[in-house]
């Protein structure tokens, strides 16, 4: 679930985004469906209410807090310290100031996962594109920092398998996560539009096309890098 919206609508201006509008109750309404998933909830950037927040969301179950917009290895141990160990911490580095500083984030204890945003983070760097992101090599100067930390590595998020409505298609994202070692993602907003069967199903296939792409060679992984990257430089939509 995504709490997400402090200072968002300003950040992500004009872009064709979307900003959730799950609250609190949504939460406490999807914990008692649970089977099998943690109760995940990503909550605002760190403001004076984080505190408050925090306490919220953990009253109504979640076990998975993301911090979006984390910029110093500061903001990391105050966010660590809101958490006091009650739940799984995962910061979502979206802007330059973390990527710079992300020797000193993955450091902070009690830090479990890192994510890297696309949508904020090409608005920080200046691209005129999120797959511009991906496109270059600074996803894999990140990846490794986070990996070699012993932490879970996220990136970005993916659509549906064979979605060609897409502006990039799907199978060259999923060849991102090969290269990188990334091993969890957030799924789209497209993901779940006119999904012609069970969600359960799709997830599945998303399985079984990243296990594809990490068996493929190193050859293989890199010409689909190259495609991202031709691509990238000629898309004109965000």
């Amino acid at each position: 679930m995504d709490l997400d919206r402090l200072g968002k609508a300003d950040r992500q201006h004009g872009r064709r985004t979307w900003i959730s509008p799950h609250t609190i109750d949504d939460l406490i309404a999807m914990r008692p469906v649970l089977s099998r998933a943690r109760l995940f909830a990503r909550v605002n950037p760190l403001h004076e209410g984080s505190a408050g927040e925090v306490r919220a969301v953990l009253a109504a179950g979640v076990t998975v807090i993301m911090l979006p917009m984390v910029a110093s290895a500061r903001d990391a141990a105050s966010f660590v310290r809101l958490v006091e160990g009650r739940a799984r911490v995962v910061l979502l580095v979206e802007c330059r100031e973390a990527v710079e500083a992300l020797q000193d984030i993955v450091a902070v204890e009690g830090v479990d996962e890192v994510h890297l945003g696309l949508n904020d983070l090409a608005l920080s760097l200046g691209l005129a594109n999120r797959w511009l992101v991906l496109a270059s090599e600074m996803v894999m100067d990140v990846a490794a920092c986070v990996r070699s930390a012993g932490l879970r590595f996220g990136l970005g998020g993916i659509g549906r398998v064979d979605d060609d409505t897409l502006p990039m298609p799907p199978d060259l994202i999923y060849a991102e996560y090969a290269r990188t070692g990334a091993s969890a993602a957030l799924l789209a907003r497209s993901f779940t539009a006119d999904v012609k069967g069970d969600l359960t199903q799709e997830v599945a296939r998303v399985h079984e096309r990243m296990d594809a792409w990490r068996r493929r060679d190193a050859a293989a992984i890199a010409r689909a890098h190259a495609e991202l990257v031709r691509r990238a430089g000629e898309l004109r939509e965000w």
